[in-house]
């Protein structure tokens, strides 16, 4: 087990913020496990803190849950409990499979979020499915070989001992992927982030040669309308489509 790597891929020094919303990464413990790679991440903001964990596959692919710090302690004595429960089974049995592939479940709620903890079983073997849920937001999930159920909660005994189980706030919100489109010769990136104002969206305009940025930033209760603007154009249908206009902003 390695404690240099970041589930983010930005390795940093500690307590440094990660990202311009103040984002710091407290400590990080990396597994191997089988074909893929574990990272769980202590993290702080204006919150406080809490725990991700990242499973990267042989890929690349990268899936990511968010817990705080007292839902990371529920969860490893879960842990405890689906370990004892996978000793005790016999050898996978073809012809007798569970239903639905399921051998043990749980659910553990936090404030809007909910955990889906399934032992399941299929012909490539047994393994332990997280899922987080989110009140309007998106499901995500983390697939955990039960040959490694062990270690994880090895490490989370380790990382809970040093940083306690307070979560000093409510967790970090899950936020959207960002998104890119290019135009022409220019570049437009779609980010969103958030501080203690709220969550807003950046949108950047990249010129290619001389690598100039300008953006403006949109706070999320201001989405609607920008989206009623653009759609109210887009109906318009202009008769020329060529017309560029850079973002007023300022330069990054």
């Amino acid at each position: 087990m390695s404690d240099r790597e970041s589930g983010d891929e930005q390795p940093q020094g500690q307590g440094k913020p990660t990202d311009n919303s103040g984002v710091q990464e407290l400590a990080t413990k990396t597994l191997h496990i089988q074909s893929k790679r574990f990272y769980l991440d202590v993290k702080q903001n204006w919150r406080g803190r809490f725990l991700k964990i990242a499973e990267v596959g042989a890929g690349g692919t990268k899936s990511r849950l968010t817990l705080a710090m007292s839902t990371a302690l529920e969860f490893r004595d879960h842990l405890v409990d689906f370990i004892a429960h996978y000793t005790q089974l016999g050898p996978p049995n073809p012809d007798n499979p569970p239903e639905d592939g399921r051998l043990k479940s749980e659910m553990i709620k936090k404030d809007n979020r909910r955990y889906y903890l399934d032992l399941k079983e299929n012909n490539r073997g047994r393994f332990l499915r997280v899922s987080q849920t989110i009140n309007r937001g998106p499901r995500t999930h983390i697939a955990l070989p039960a040959q490694g159920l062990v270690d994880i909660k090895n490490a989370l005994t380790e990382i809970l001992d040093e940083f306690g189980t307070e979560d000093g706030g409510e967790v970090e919100q899950e936020l959207p992927e960002g998104r890119h489109i290019r135009v022409d010769n220019k570049n437009f990136y779609f980010d969103i982030g958030s501080n203690h104002r709220g969550v807003y969206m950046r949108i950047s305009e990249v010129q290619p040669r001389s690598q100039y940025r300008t953006f403006i930033t949109i706070p999320e209760k201001s989405w609607p309308r920008f989206r009623d603007i653009f759609s109210d154009y887009c109906d318009r249908k202009p008769s020329s489509h060529d017309g560029e206009g850079s973002l007023a902003g300022s330069k990054d």
